[in-house]
């Protein structure tokens, strides 16, 4: 019996020795288990998706392809433009073209003797030292002396409403000198007329411009202003094609800038609000006292003709400013003898002074 016990002891101690083992294995099984869970964390190896982000700044990167730069290909676009305002530049030239070229004018041969007297017909400066002609003087010993030949009258508002113009049925006013200025306003006053602020002004040069602050306040204004002619504002003018102008002059006046403002196909209306008449020279006792006598306007040769008509050239050397004073100087039979301006001397001083300098020879 004591045999069977120990017997049964040792299949039992046998016994739990195998069911120890079976728990490892069990352990080992179970451990593998946990290494599936290890290709879980490969799935979250999902580097390529960072690799995509990397392909992405790689095709930011590929900017230099837009680095070609359409914006400088678009400056193609400019040239189309251009050509277009060149051809309205074009178009301005060709209202010059169009226009009648100033006649040749012709000076005499006539023998260039020695000058002593100048008659100049303008008044006497303010300021003698900044005189181009009184200089001309002290550097050629000359005698020179001024008197105007014409004078300015402003028409009455009575002469000017014969006229049938109404001053505000215009939006713009184009002046070509201070005179034009000071009748204009003048004008308005009598006809008691007050000038807009929206009224345009378009003036011939800077200082006809400026002198409008004598009338009006000069920032509160559209105010445009040219280079000495018409031809700068021509863009100016095409801009404002819708406005009505006025065109205050005299009543002798060039014909080329009526002429000049046809050809620009605006609504425009000429207006005489002043005249100019011959001046009182019966203070000249005579004009043969003087070897040069020089005109700037045709009514200032016509005021010649009216004041001494039986005067004889002879001698006295007579020059003429401008084709229209020159052309009235050979209608009314006188000789020319200095023209401005030419090529070598746009001006009258230096057109003078030029002669001068083979005339007066030591």
């Amino acid at each position: 019996m004591a045999a069977k016990k120990l017997a049964k002891k040792k299949s039992v101690k046998k016994s739990i020795a195998k069911s120890k083992p079976s728990k490892a294995k069990v352990a080992k099984k179970k451990t593998p288990a946990k290494k599936k869970s290890a290709p879980a964390k490969k799935v979250t190896k999902k580097q390529p998706a960072k690799k995509v982000v990397i392909k992405k700044v790689v095709e930011k990167k590929k900017l230099p392809a837009k680095k070609s730069k359409p914006e400088p290909k678009q400056v193609f676009l400019a040239p189309k433009v251009l050509p277009e305002q060149k051809k309205t530049r074009k178009n301005a030239k060709k209202v010059t073209i169009v226009l009648p070229p100033p006649p040749k004018i012709e000076v005499s041969n006539y023998p260039k003797h020695k000058i002593k007297n100048v008659l100049i017909s303008q008044p006497k400066p303010a300021d003698p030292d900044k005189n181009p002609y009184l200089e001309i003087g002290k550097r050629f010993s000359l005698n020179v002396n001024f008197r105007q030949f014409i004078k300015v009258e402003g028409l009455t508002s009575q002469e000017f409403r014969l006229q049938r113009i109404e001053i505000l049925a215009h939006g713009a006013v184009i002046l070509t000198s201070k005179l034009s200025v000071d009748h204009y306003f003048r004008m308005c006053n009598e006809m008691r007329v007050t000038v807009p602020d929206s009224m345009k002004f378009f003036c011939i040069n800077e200082q006809t411009a400026y002198y409008l602050q004598k009338y009006i306040q000069y920032r509160k204004r559209k105010i445009f202003f040219g280079q000495g002619t018409l031809l700068h504002l021509v863009d100016v003018i095409r801009k404002n094609k819708d406005e009505k102008f006025l065109l205050p002059v005299s009543d002798v006046h060039k014909e080329q800038i009526v002429e000049f403002l046809d050809e620009l196909n605006i609504s425009y209306t000429k207006g005489v609000f002043y005249k100019t008449i011959s001046a009182d020279l019966s203070d000249i006792k005579s004009l043969n006292n003087f070897d040069l006598i020089v005109f700037f306007t045709p009514a200032g040769i016509k005021s010649l003709k009216q004041n001494f008509p039986n005067f004889k050239q002879g001698t006295t050397r007579i020059a003429a400013f401008g084709h229209t004073a020159a052309l009235k100087v050979k209608e009314l039979g006188y000789r020319l003898d200095i023209f401005a301006p030419n090529p070598l001397n746009p001006s009258m001083s230096g057109a003078i002074a030029s002669y001068l300098k083979e005339s007066n020879k030591r």
